[in-house]
């Protein structure tokens, strides 16, 4: 059986090319793949966390798999910095709808016996509320980490940024981001001697 190529993969891939951050001086560069696996494994963290800690009961994996996918449409669109995304209701709007159409032309990448498989991950339309909030919350995480990392590597310049990332953190309804930021977050900044014990 002969099957029909497809860029889906290889417009996947180029997510390692895209900057983030792009408005800021970073001194610890980030591209949008090493942020998607980041958040990936701290979503299936909030996963486990709920469900064993908390007693819930969410698809950890597809969490992982949804927060894996969760920025897949920049590699159309490019990393739109938070404060020009959300400067106004017209800007939140109309970026809203060029991500819609980013996953449809993601979605249109593959063949189509493989879209209805891919659409629960990349189109978080059709996502359940639990993986929603569970991914939006690993990104804010991976956020704030990203901020910790950049104050402690002297670049004060993310320190706004760290507060109010924090602020809403604390206000999280989500008990798994006040579990992991007492259990989990407080080692990230932590040499690395530390972490072997030494």
């Amino acid at each position: 059986m002969k099957h029909s190529a497809s860029r889906f993969f290889a417009y996947i891939a180029r997510l390692r090319w895209i900057r983030r951050w792009g408005l800021m001086r970073n001194a610890i560069e980030e591209n949008v793949a090493t942020h998607s696996w980041e958040v990936a494994t701290i979503a299936h963290g909030l996963a486990l966390i709920r469900n064993h800690v908390f007693n819930g009961d969410v698809n950890a994996d597809r969490v992982a798999a949804a927060a894996l996918y969760h920025d897949a449409t920049e590699v159309i669109t490019g990393d739109m910095p938070t404060p020009v995304k959300y400067h106004s209701a017209v800007m939140r709007e109309a970026f809203g709808d060029i991500e819609s159409r980013a996953e449809t032309e993601l979605l249109d990448l593959l063949p189509e016996t493989l879209r209805d498989g891919f659409r629960p991950y990349l189109a978080e339309s059709v996502q359940d509320a639990d993986t929603r909030a569970l991914v939006k919350a690993a990104d804010r995480l991976s956020a704030w980490l990203k901020c910790q990392a950049e104050i402690n590597a002297g670049n004060r310049e993310f320190e706004p940024a760290a507060h109010k990332i924090r602020q809403r953190l604390d206000e999280d309804p989500l008990p798994e981001v006040g579990y992991f930021l007492a259990v989990f977050a407080p080692d990230y900044s932590a040499p690395l001697d530390h972490l072997l014990g030494d």
